[in-house]
């Protein structure tokens, strides 16, 4: 932007120079002419008044003087053929001229000046001088020279001016932007100082506002799901309270289990709630231990529900960039999605395996009628679920730099892949 408004000075700037330069050059040129044709003018008058009285010899040595002062050549052509002063032919001008007509005429090399006298005896007599190109354009390529240098110097003090104007404009809106970076990049305290034109501080102030206002906005958003999140505590601990009541000591191990794992889900939402937005990306966690977890707690369900469950993990540790709660809440919503949308029965695999380049690949396909399309889309389903499940794995995966595929299993059934980046700080 600061070189397109010096670029438009510098050619507002020359097209104003050139429409005043030009005809002032022109002018002076033709002022240059005048001058010269008049004072040459004004040195044949004295030899005109005496043409009509005075006698050839007196003639001669006028025409002679007149010509060695001036530096130009005086001619006079006498009725009766003679030529007087500078020997030159006569011309076309001076035929005309003989006629009774004085006038100036462009010449070969300059200006002809015939200067007709009347009142002689024997008829009319011309008086010829000729003024040069070079007396004509005397001091006429020194005028033009200074005029461009003004110009040059006028259009360089343009530049100058428009790159600071420019400077004093564009730096508030580099600032501008440079907040604006930083509020995308979750630093909500970045403000911008309002400089510069009245129009650009209007806006600094704008974007500061919706600075303030994102900020209110996450603060009462974090506030209501920590809210949210603290009245679920309350049946949270009644469910415990009757899981412990449970005589079968297996089934009060299991559903404390569960209910276990929703607390401490339950605290997650809050610490996330809660969490202040310019904070470090979450440390890693070792994924197959995650996973093996997760999968031994769905276990249980699935075999009440007659599911095979087959797992395969990679050998070795496999570190990857989310947390251990992140990959759990992940994996829970992907094994959700299978016992939600597929029949009692359906089989289903998780397999995690060494991404290249560092990172994981876990995948979970089922046995079943596929997913719906529909189920991709955040906040719809056709299966009597928020459809929020995987958007929470998506966005797991995002966050450790990798993202989610949905396609067939081998079986015909639902394949979801979900590529986890390795940790930032290993």
């Amino acid at each position: 932007m600061r070189s397109r408004l010096s670029l438009l000075v510098a050619a507002t700037t020359i097209l104003v120079l050139v429409a005043f330069l030009v005809p002032l050059a022109l002018l002076l040129r033709s002022v240059a002419q005048d001058r010269a044709v008049g004072a040459a003018t004004a040195e044949m008058q004295g030899i005109v008044a005496a043409v009509g009285a005075a006698d050839p010899d007196t003639l001669r040595l006028s025409a002679e003087q007149v010509a060695a002062a001036s530096g130009q050549p005086v001619t006079i052509f006498l009725p009766d053929g003679s030529v007087l002063g500078t020997p030159t032919p006569r011309t076309p001008a001076v035929e005309l001229a003989a006629r009774g007509r004085s006038f100036t005429a462009d010449g070969d090399g300059g200006h002809e000046i015939v200067v007709a006298v009347q009142g002689r005896p024997d008829g009319t007599a011309v008086v010829r001088t000729f003024v040069p190109d070079a007396e004509l354009t005397r001091g006429v390529t020194r005028a033009w020279l200074v005029l461009a240098g003004l110009g040059a110097t006028l259009v360089l003090l343009g530049l100058l001016v428009a790159d600071r104007l420019a400077r004093n404009l564009v730096r508030p809106i580099g600032e501008l932007s440079e907040v604006s970076h930083r509020l995308a990049r979750a630093e909500l305290t970045a403000r911008a100082t309002p400089t510069g034109p009245p129009e650009l501080r209007e806006v600094a102030g704008a974007l500061n506002h919706l600075a303030g206002r994102i900020q209110e906005l996450l603060r009462e958003e974090r506030e209501q799901v920590a809210d949210l999140s603290h009245r679920l505590r309350t049946p949270l601990t009644a469910l415990r309270l009757e899981a412990e009541s449970l005589a079968d000591p297996s089934d009060a191990a299991r559903i404390t289990a569960g209910v276990d794992a929703l607390e401490r889900a339950v605290t997650g939402v809050i610490t996330q709630a809660r969490k202040r937005s310019d904070t470090p990306a979450p440390e890693g966690c070792e994924a197959a231990a995650v996973v093996r977890d997760r999968v031994n707690f769905w276990s249980v369900l699935a075999e009440d529900t007659g599911r095979a469950v087959a797992l395969d993990l990679a050998p070795g540790p496999l570190p990857v960039g989310l947390s251990a709660d992140d990959l759990a809440a992940a994996l829970d919503a992907l094994l959700g999605n299978v016992f939600a949308h597929t029949p009692d029965g359906t089989a289903f695999t998780v397999t995690l395996a060494a991404r290249p380049g560092g990172g994981a690949l876990l995948t979970v396909a089922d046995d079943g009628p596929g997913l719906p399309a529909d189920q991709v889309r955040r906040g719809e389903s056709r299966g009597g679920s928020t459809g929020l499940g995987l958007d929470i794995a998506r966005r797991a995966a995002q966050s450790s730099g990798g993202h989610l595929d949905l396609t067939a299993s081998p079986t015909g059934g639902a394949q979801l892949t979900l590529t986890l980046g390795p940790p930032t700080h290993p």
